[in-house]
């Protein structure tokens, strides 16, 4: 087994819901990996079949939890770290929500969002550098402020969404 990932190093991937497995060009972007000696193939749109070299595992470090992700495809000849949506719900019992501009990663159970992750250039790309605390509204003027007003600010949430972030001290 070789460990190779930097402590500097941010890891980076790409969201992919057709994606099948976790894959990676960068053998720097595994915590620990094994070389793979089966002869299955990574099957591409073209129909080309592109080699696996190694197997490994790795993490996500966000502020409210660390995400596992396991048997991870190192594939010299692809282009970018795709991530397997499916697969990284099963692993984390968590559950992706796409929005135009922003995608959340939320915790099955409690629905809370545990990562936020913003487009750019049309993809979302998840990194842990861009893994930071999702921003809190406050107000500093007044003590009190209805739930009504936090319901039309906050964009209208569901009462239950509300009830949380109040319970969580978010508003």
């Amino acid at each position: 087994m070789c460990n190779t990932q930097s402590e500097n190093t941010p890891i980076t991937w790409f969201p992919d819901t057709g994606a099948n497995q976790h894959m990676t060009p960068d053998i720097s972007n595994m915590v620990s990996s094994e070389p793979y000696t089966g002869t299955d193939q990574l099957h591409v749109g073209d129909g080309k079949g592109l080699t696996i070299s190694h197997i490994a595992h790795s993490k996500i470090h966000a502020p409210k939890r660390t995400f596992t992700l396991s048997n991870i495809l190192h594939i010299p000849h692809i282009k970018k770290p795709l991530l397997s949506v499916q697969k990284f719900c099963l692993e984390n019992n968590v559950f992706f929500e796409f929005h135009s501009f922003v995608l959340y990663v939320k915790d099955l159970i409690t629905k809370e969002v545990l990562l936020s992750v913003h487009s750019r250039g049309g993809l979302y790309i998840m990194s842990e550098s861009s893994a930071t605390s999702l921003p809190q509204a406050f107000l500093t003027a007044r003590r009190s402020t209805s739930a009504d007003i936090w319901h039309r600010r906050l964009g209208h949430p569901s009462s239950q969404i509300l009830r949380l972030l109040v319970s969580n001290k978010k508003v």
